[in-house]
């Protein structure tokens, strides 16, 4: 069977009719045979196969296909990578030759620092010193001894300034370096606050317990006028004798405040117990011994000086006052009855503190009444006190056992951490020594 093409003939999917003469000419609708044979060639019917198009989409055909998606482009190479294997090299070679000059660079600077002449320290005159009162500056050349002669980089400037700062009267000090060959110091040195008794002298004491030597001549023109304080030993642990200023000056802020000046009227302090400070209060043709303990110094003062001239007129012959309990006073007193200076005690109530109502408010609180309390049953007043007095001087005794223990200890440790800074300072010194013979 031979297979005949219609070149006339149209497809299921044509859209369009090919008698109008404006569209393009392509096949017709499919007809049958018998209608091609016989030539009827009019009204033909175009039928399409294909779907209605609706109008969105026809604009997307419109607008034309849509692009793929475009791949990465590759990462660019740095500006200053060479691309080829013999740029590479050579920037390595240029890398290492320029690190190597450097380092040549560094090493001759540092000898040239180290070795020339310039950067030496020539004499005392190139070590300036400020800040200097007390102390002459003929106590401060010594330290750098070793330093005239020695490059300035090779100064210790923190092991000089401990050395300064172990001079009695320097508190803080302070070491720099100025080029070429010059050195600075500058001083602040110690504030007294105190005189205190050493033996026959009487020196000055800071607020850190450090003893201040000063000739009586100086003193005199200084002006100072502090109480004398006992019982702080150069001998001590500078903890202890912390310990103790830190009771006074707190003793003296208080009776200081607001422009009193109370502290012209104590002579003598006693810092022997931290925990009872003790001041001898001079009075008409004697001197009275007072407790104040360690806080309330105040008010004690306060009551002290309200009931001293009573106390004195009952008691001729009172030598102490202890102002430490609320409630009574306890006063001490001279017995020369055996030609010694043996004391006994009579217990006295006395103005309470008005914070702190008494024990016993029905009592009265005058001397008069403890007076002929005595009188009435002398032996045991005089008994009871006794024993009140040898309990608290017991009780007064282990307080400052237990705190020797403590400032021993503190010593110990102290002594301990010198030795292990002096072992580090004299290491450091024979390395100092070691690189000195080296140059």
């Amino acid at each position: 069977m031979t297979s005949k093409s219609y070149p006339s003939r149209t497809t299921l999917w044509d859209d369009q009719d090919p008698v109008d003469p404006a569209a393009p000419q392509s096949r017709g609708a499919w007809r049958a045979p018998s209608a091609v044979l016989s030539g009827d060639r009019g009204g033909r019917r175009v039928v399409s196969a294909m779907p209605p198009v609706a109008e969105e989409d026809a604009e997307i055909e419109t607008r034309g296909p849509i692009p793929r998606r475009a791949k990465f482009a590759p990462a660019r190479t740095p500006w200053w990578r060479p691309r080829s294997t013999f740029g590479r090299v050579l920037l390595g070679t240029a890398m290492l030759l320029v690190l190597g000059s450097a380092i040549a660079g560094g090493v001759v600077v540092r000898q040239f620092l180290v070795r020339d002449p310039h950067f030496r320290i020539p004499g005392v005159s190139s070590i300036q010193s400020s800040g200097l009162s007390e102390v002459n500056r003929t106590e401060i050349l010594p330290v750098f001894g070793e330093d005239i002669g020695r490059n300035i980089f090779f100064v210790p400037l923190s092991q000089r300034r401990k050395q300064l700062e172990s001079i009695p009267w320097v508190q803080q000090a302070t070491v720099m370096r100025f080029l070429p060959n010059r050195l600075s110091v500058s001083i602040v040195e110690r504030t007294p606050v105190a005189f205190v008794r050493q033996g026959p002298q009487v020196e000055l004491a800071d607020a850190d317990g450090v003893i201040l030597s000063m000739p009586p001549v100086m003193m005199a023109q200084h002006h100072y006028s502090f109480p004398v304080i006992t019982g702080i030993d150069a001998k001590d642990s500078l903890a202890s004798r912390r310990a103790r200023m830190a009771v006074y000056q707190r003793f003296i802020a208080e009776l200081d405040q607001n422009n009193q000046h109370l502290t012209e009227q104590v002579s003598e302090i006693d810092l022997s117990d931290p925990e009872d400070l003790r001041a001898t209060m001079p009075e008409q043709g004697a001197d009275i011994l007072a407790h104040f303990g360690e806080d309330q110094f105040l008010h004690r003062l306060q009551v002290y000086k309200s009931h001293i001239a009573e106390w004195r007129q009952r008691y001729p012959k009172l030598i102490g006052v202890d102002l430490r309990y609320n409630g009574e006073v306890p006063l001490e007193m001279s017995n020369t009855s055996n030609g010694g200076d043996s004391v006994s005690a009579v217990s006295t109530p006395s103005a309470t503190d008005p914070a702190k109502p008494s024990a016993q408010p029905d009592q009265p609180t005058t001397a008069k009444t403890a007076t002929l309390t005595a009188k009435a049953t002398p032996g045991k007043t005089k008994e009871a006190a006794r024993k009140a007095l040898e309990a608290k001087k017991k009780a007064a005794r282990l307080k400052a056992a237990k705190a020797r223990l403590a400032w021993e200890k503190l010593a110990h440790e102290r002594a301990v951490s010198q030795k292990a800074a002096n072992q580090a300072a004299h290491s450091n010194t024979d390395s100092s020594s070691q690189l000195k013979q080296g140059q």
